[in-house]
């Protein structure tokens, strides 16, 4: 099996090219992560608080890292409270079939 070629990319962050490579398959995910990139810098850079393209993107991938980490711990809440309550039914409902 022929291994397939990367396929290039032009992405655009705070008005800068950047030429990515990835899989063809993986290029709407790398120009939808790119467009979510450059919001995030846009919306740093708009505040006045953050100067420098570098120190933007440190606080951007920050900012993407911890709502990922939060996420995380969302899910992982949920699917505890999930599995609590599967238990609970599955106590109740048998419970009830012995009567």
């Amino acid at each position: 099996m022929a291994k397939q070629q990367p396929t290039t990319v032009e992405v655009k962050i705070l008005d800068k090219e950047y030429l990515v490579a990835c899989p063809e398959e993986a290029r709407d995910a790398l120009m939808h992560s790119a467009r979510h990139l450059d919001s995030k810098m846009r919306e740093i850079r708009a505040s006045g608080k953050v100067f420098g393209t570098e120190r933007i993107a440190v606080m951007a991938a920050l900012n993407i890292t911890h709502d990922l980490l939060e996420q995380d711990t969302m899910s992982d809440a949920a699917s505890a409270i999930l599995d609590a309550m599967d238990s609970k039914l599955d106590g109740a409902l048998g419970d009830t079939s012995q009567h």
